[in-house]
């Protein structure tokens, strides 16, 4: 015999889990959501523990009836409510966990990319495990509508709690959207500042703040992908660096070194000699007209000539 295999039904309401017993004949259960309304008969009872117990060894080519199975999860349902032994449970988390994986992917379809649906369902298990243990089968509901409202719950409860944006900021936030939404399609064009604080009964500058407030709650993952075919890069690629250096400025640079070096080879001797110690080796005028021989106030017309004369040539070639 095998183990039952639940996949969520079509409705998404419940799970469906095909086997066929070959020894005996059918067993029905009334509420294949667990509810018993009261006790199954005894022989019931013993069969689908048998079936819960011998399902782990049993080899893979037997199969049981769908209504073997049922009859199985509800004597499960029953030896759980009178004894609250945790092996028990855990099977009852085993056979309804198709459930959280549903719920997970309709949940996680609304929500940003970088949230995974593993973290979705490990929070939806914690959800599973609270409904198996407060569920009431006398009550006569059906397990699974209680269950996916309890691991929807959950998952919720995991997304608020790792939100660090209030909850009245995202509530404001949706405000505006539908605003929006009613204006544009009013207007069949972008709504202005002033016409969407009227919408929302703000003034301009209230709205102004409140748009503020809301860019700040604004987070994108880095390694999200923009683009498309060879132009796709990870949105941290196109954040500029302010520490690069700017190759368009370091060509030009290059290219203004070029044309003052052979500026300044063009200038005669002297004035080249005094433009090299004064810039070059950091000599001040009276220090040069003591290498040249001559004084401080010559020295320094030699040099207002000689950047006279670069000057006029950077502008030529310019």
């Amino acid at each position: 015999m095998t183990e039952p295999t639940p996949v969520p039904d079509h409705a998404g309401g419940g799970a469906d889990t095909v086997a066929a017993r070959p020894d005996s004949a059918p067993v029905t259960a009334r509420d294949q959501g667990g509810s018993t309304n009261g006790h199954a008969p005894e022989c019931v009872r013993r069969r689908g523990l048998s079936l819960a117990a011998e399902a782990a060894a049993a080899s893979d080519g037997d199969q049981r009836s769908a209504d073997d199975v049922e009859a199985g999860i509800v004597a499960l349902w029953q030896a759980f409510g009178e004894r609250r032994d945790q092996e028990l449970r855990d099977r009852l988390v085993l056979h309804y966990a198709p459930l959280v994986k549903y719920v997970a992917g309709r949940v996680g379809t609304g929500l940003p990319s970088h949230v995974e649906v593993s973290d979705l369902i490990q929070s939806g298990i914690f959800g599973l495990v609270d409904a198996i243990e407060k569920f009431e089968p006398e009550r006569g509901l059906k397990f699974e509508t209680y269950a996916m409202q309890r691991i929807r719950g959950a998952i919720l409860d995991d997304l608020r709690a790792q939100d660090w944006v209030p909850r009245s900021v995202r509530s404001r936030a949706r405000d505006v959207e539908r605003a929006l939404e009613r204006l544009e399609a009013k207007l069949q064009r972008t709504a202005t500042d002033a016409e969407l604080a009227a919408e929302l009964e703000l003034s301009v500058d209230e709205l102004r703040e409140l748009l503020a407030q809301l860019q700040m709650t604004s987070v994108v993952a880095l390694d999200d992908l923009i683009g498309a075919g060879p132009m796709q890069a990870s949105l941290a690629e196109t954040l500029p660096d302010d520490r690069a250096e700017d190759p368009v400025a370091a060509l030009v640079d290059r290219d203004s070194r070029r044309q003052l070096a052979e500026a300044v080879e063009r200038l005669s001797e002297r004035d080249r000699v005094v433009v090299t110690l004064y810039y070059f080796e950091n000599l001040t005028l009276a220090e040069i007209g003591k290498v040249l021989g001559v004084t401080e106030s010559r020295v320094c017309q030699l040099h207002t000539r000689a950047v006279l004369r670069l000057r006029t040539k950077l502008t030529e070639a310019g």
